[in-house]
């Protein structure tokens, strides 16, 4: 897997992907999806920046088979009309590619459904997005799902006495709890599929330190965050490169059922995509299973 990159996809003609997000990390894993083949949903809140995002894909690839589709995870509502439309005009699924995110918003703030943001946001809008699309899923020709964590998941913790940050709000421990509850979800989707026979991969992948604008988006103007981006820019990879530990874990035949990926250097911080050590806590299967039921309940969905 050295150097991998976007020239070592598969052909993916035939298949169909689902990419949340419509800038950064999601642009670039459409992008690529699209030069090799495949027909792709982006599906995001915004659609001017939907649209933008469509055109862009369409001026680098002659024939891309690109869309735009409407969808705000930090809406449950908004997530299953996505999936119900999604239904009624596609057979199957073979890629789902739970991206898009906030991060450390400094005030706390909810979801519609009164979820806070990141938790909601991050985790049960795609919980909840991949329990509706299963169906979809299932009819899949090797279908995998592949959710992105973060390197601040090593520090997150599943707090299930205060998921939602009622009691004290700390920004970035949320953040890091958000993006360990997707790791944790994928593990637990990839054992579940397994034992239930549902015939879908699932896997976790991160980015490392990646240029978008999330950081810039997500904190106070002159935070330490944003002066880091700032004034060391060269900390953090292009999104082009980011971007690659998830499409190797969408495409590459080598890629493994439960696995986790990231960039290969700096412990994770930059290069190409390699196989990695997910956080210890990541691994506790007790607490995997209980807040899989957790988030079934708080989000409103059944898997079968």
């Amino acid at each position: 897997m050295t150097h991998w990159t976007t020239k070592d996809i598969p052909l993916q003609h035939g298949r169909t992907a689902v990419v949340t997000g419509t800038g950064g990390l999601g642009f670039e894993d459409a992008l690529a999806l699209a030069r090799a083949g495949a027909r792709v949903v982006i599906a995001g809140r915004s659609h001017a920046k939907g649209a933008q995002a469509v055109a862009a894909i369409a001026a680098q690839v002659e024939g891309a088979q690109v869309r735009f589709a409407e969808m705000d995870l930090a809406r449950l509502e908004s997530v299953s009309a996505f999936a119900a439309r999604l239904a009624d005009h596609e057979d199957r699924l073979d890629l789902l590619i739970n991206n898009a995110a906030v991060m450390t918003p400094p005030v706390r703030g909810e979801t519609r459904d009164g979820f806070e943001l990141q938790f909601g946001t991050n985790y049960l809008g795609h919980f909840a997005l991949t329990a509706h699309l299963l169906p979809l899923l299932r009819k899949g020709g090797s279908a995998r799902v592949v959710t992105l964590g973060s390197i601040a998941a090593r520090r997150g913790k599943i707090d299930f006495d205060d998921l939602q940050g009622l009691r004290a709000y700390h920004a970035f421990a949320l953040y890091g709890q958000s993006k360990l509850a997707c790791i944790m979800f994928a593990f637990e989707l990839s054992r579940r599929s397994r034992a239930a026979g549902w015939g879908v991969e699932s896997l976790a992948a991160h980015p490392g330190l990646t240029r978008t604008d999330l950081i810039a988006n997500s904190a106070p103007p002159g935070s330490i965050r944003v002066r880091i981006r700032r004034n060391l820019p060269f900390l953090f990879q292009p999104a082009w490169q980011g971007a690659l530990p998830t499409l190797f874990a969408a495409t590459d035949p080598a890629a493994r059922d439960g696995g986790h990926y990231g960039p290969h250097r700096l412990a994770g911080v930059r290069g190409y995509p390699t196989e990695e050590a997910p956080p210890p806590q990541a691994l506790d299967g007790a607490v995997a299973a209980r807040l899989w039921e957790v988030s079934q309940e708080l989000a409103g969905v059944a898997f079968p």
